[in-house]
């Protein structure tokens, strides 16, 4: 009798953690906070948003890892181990501070699933970091030939060499500019991520304007994080570039995707413009880094060649 009572007090005691367990299971399926995808894997060119739950390219975004002492860390290469969090490259979703900013904390802490030290200074600590490596990759460029500086030199180079993308100082004069960019085929990207003194300090100048980048890996990793970076200047509340200064594509084979230029006022591009050639490129040849014509030049050493490898995540 003892042996059927204990029985069935075991049997009760599954019952009830059954319904105990899908209890749990409605619970989290009619939280608005929990997704089930959340455990997705962290494979193929998509990623989701921890805050507006968008599946979006990598490239788009911006991943971050929790260091042991549960500090959020920015991962810009990509390469920091663990389960990433992922966050649209926007200023809408990365916010220093007010009710955005707090909803910002509070999806990051349900992604890692436990409270997170997320630095107040979020935007800023991304925007240095941006320009930074924007400036390192032109850097490689430089030194492997591949990246030329001025407003004569540049011009003649884009004569007789194939141009991937061209940069100019996000601060320098807009008729300059424009007299330069009259002379760039309608086809090549032409972005602004950096001050003239920012380019400067990478070709050994006091002050750089005009830059020309040959097609490759480097030109598409500059594209790529041009454009993290504009959109994380940019918010949806800003004004859109004035028509008068947009770039216009003729009709045209291939995918590439001309990026209008920076407004006068010093405001970045869209996004969505800057990320075009990318998602083109991705579609054409299934890598953001896929090289047009251009590779390292021989005027780069073993070691400058090693270095842009790994910053562009390619084994050569």
């Amino acid at each position: 009798m003892r042996d059927g009572a204990e029985a069935r007090s075991g049997h009760d005691e599954t019952r009830q953690d059954d319904e105990t367990r899908q209890d749990h299971e409605k619970d989290r399926d009619s939280d608005p906070d929990v997704d089930a995808n959340d455990e997705e894997p962290e494979t193929g060119p998509l990623r989701r948003c921890v805050v507006t739950r968008a599946r979006l390219p990598k490239e788009n975004m911006f991943r971050f890892a929790v260091s042991p002492d549960r500090a959020l860390i920015p991962d810009l290469a990509g390469k920091l181990p663990g389960r990433g969090i992922w966050l649209s490259a926007s200023g809408d979703v990365i916010e220093g501070g007010g009710a955005k900013g707090r909803d910002m904390v509070r999806a990051i802490a349900r992604a890692a699933r436990g409270t997170v030290l997320v630095p107040p200074d979020l935007p800023l600590v991304l925007e240095t970091a941006l320009v930074r490596r924007i400036s390192d990759f032109l850097g490689f460029a430089r030194r492997a030939g591949q990246a030329i500086a001025g407003f004569e030199k540049a011009r003649d180079w884009m004569r007789t060499h194939p141009t991937g993308l061209v940069l100019q100082a996000s601060d320098g004069s807009e008729a300059e500019r424009s007299r330069f960019r009259s002379a760039v085929r309608d086809t090549v990207p032409v972005l602004l991520p950096l001050t003239g003194a920012d380019m400067g300090r990478v070709f050994r100048h006091e002050n750089v304007v005009h830059v020309v980048v040959a097609p490759g890996k480097l030109a598409d990793s500059l594209i790529i994080e041009a454009g993290r970076l504009a959109g994380l200047r940019r918010k949806s509340d800003e004004a859109a570039p004035p028509a008068s200064t947009a770039r216009r594509t003729r009709p045209m084979a291939g995918p590439r995707q001309t990026i209008p230029p920076e407004p006068p006022d010093g405001a970045m591009h869209d996004e969505a413009s800057l990320h075009g050639t990318v998602q083109s490129r991705m579609a054409r040849t299934g890598s953001p880094h896929a090289a047009d014509q251009t590779e390292v030049s021989h005027g780069a050493t073993g070691r400058e060649t090693a270095g842009i490898n790994d910053a562009t995540g390619t084994n050569g």
